[in-house]
Parts: structure tokens; C-alpha cells; sequence
């Protein structure tokens, strides 16, 4: 007998026909960011992009800020599987290092509106909700969990805390990106003015945290 495809209840019908207005109400307010900038959103061009009008829009956002809020966690979630992708694809600090300055400008080129409301302040008056904000605390305990980890298995030597080294990381890897971004955000990762100096900002962490062949010997002989 073939598979037949399963009958779904009334209510799983509306469940699904909700979760896909829902996602098509958030692809429409993308595109109207993309197009208009991140603080122009507009409820009723979006209303209008997905076909209701716009006090429709309320039965599935609250509001506009519940809808960026929304934006938010989708952003937050898109940048937790890119890092997880490669935190598992490698057990090397620096590789997992480069990896993310390369990926966090990536993500910017291909998410840009999903990149400025994570990532900066453009909304005046916006702030993430208490959930939202726990989501993107996990962002910074993976980072620290790679930072430890790194000093575990004696790659890495620093003479500030995990937080502080993590914090200095975002702010070179933060600064390179929002600057190739203004500047020549069509060029490809590891190209331009800014992008082409991922490299070099490696160098930098690499040079001020990569223990001295010594250290690592004698912390080997330490632990033998």
C-alpha cells in the first residue's frame, strides 16, 4: 500500500495556517528592512506584502515591537547554528577563532537586517524581551566555553579573564565587520579595505595569546 499522507484536525490546520503567516509576516517585515532600513518598518507595507490588512497583523504580533522582538530571536538563532556548525567542525582553537571572524561578517552579508538589530541599536526604543536577551546570553557562554576550553588544552595563555578576552574578540571581530558593511558590503569576506584584514586581526590574538613553546612544555611536564 502507499503512504498515505495523514488527515490533519481542524485545529492542526490552523495551527499550520498560523506558523505560516506567521513566517511569512516575518519574511515580509526582512524585506521591507532590507529595502527601507531597520528602523522604517512599516506595519502596513507589510500587511500589504503579505495580503491582510493591517490590524491583522495584530492576531499573530502584539505590536511592531513584538514583531522586531521576534526578528530578534530569529536573528539569535540563525547566529547560534552558524556557530555551532563550527565549534563541531573542529577541536582547534585558532581554526575555531578564524572561523569566527569569518562567519560573523558572513553572517552580516547574508543576514544584514537580521545583523543590525542583533548586533547594534537601530530601533529607537527597542529592547529585547527577557526571553529574546536569554537566548543571545547563550551566544556569550558558548564563546566562553570555546575560551576555556582553549586554555584547558593549553592553546591559549591570557593574562585577562575569559570575559575580558571574549569581550576584546567581539569588539575586533564587531568593529572589522560593521566597517566593511559600510563601506563595501558587496566585496566578499576576506576582501577590501576591512574584510581583507581578518588575517592580520588573527595575528594580533595569536601573537598576545598563543603560549610560548616553553610555557607549553613545562605546563605539559606539570600535569605528566
Amino acid at each position: 500500500m502507499k503512504n498515505q499522507k495523514s488527515i490533519l484536525s481542524p485545529q492542526e490546520r490552523r495551527q499550520r495556517n498560523r506558523e505560516e503567516m506567521r513566517h511569512a509576516i516575518l519574511e515580509a517585515a526582512r524585506q521591507v528592512m532590507r529595502e527601507e532600513g531597520v528602523a522604517a518598518l512599516n506595519l502596513q507595507e507589510v500587511a500589504r506584502r503579505v495580503g491582510v490588512r493591517a490590524p491583522s497583523l495584530y492576531e499573530y504580533f502584539p505590536g511592531k515591537m513584538a514583531l522586531y522582538d521576534a526578528l530578534f530571536r530569529m536573528g539569535v538563532r540563525l547566529y547560534a547554528e552558524r556557530m555551532n556548525h563550527f565549534t563541531e567542525s573542529t577541536d582547534s582553537f585558532w581554526e575555531r577563532a578564524q572561523a569566527g571572524l569569518e562567519n560573523y561578517m558572513a553572517f552580516a552579508q547574508q543576514y544584514p537586517e537580521l545583523y543590525q538589530l542583533v548586533q547594534e541599536r537601530p530601533v529607537p526604543g527597542f529592547v529585547p524581551s527577557e526571553e529574546s536577551m536569554e537566548q543571545s546570553r547563550r551566544l556569550l557562554t558558548m564563546t566562553d566555553a570555546i575560551v576555556e576550553k582553549g586554555i584547558e588544552r593549553g592553546s591559549v595563555a591570557l593574562g585577562i579573564t575569559v570575559a575580558q578576552a571574549r569581550d576584546l574578540f567581539l569588539a575586533m571581530m564587531h568593529g572589522l565587520t560593521a566597517l566593511h558593511m559600510a563601506n563595501e558590503p558587496d566585496l566578499p569576506v576576506g576582501s577590501g579595505r576591512f574584510g581583507s584584514l581578518l588575517p592580520a586581526a588573527l595575528t594580533l590574538f595569536r601573537a598576545a595569546w598563543e603560549p610560548e613553546p616553553s610555557q607549553t612544555q613545562d605546563e605539559h611536564t606539570e600535569k605528566e
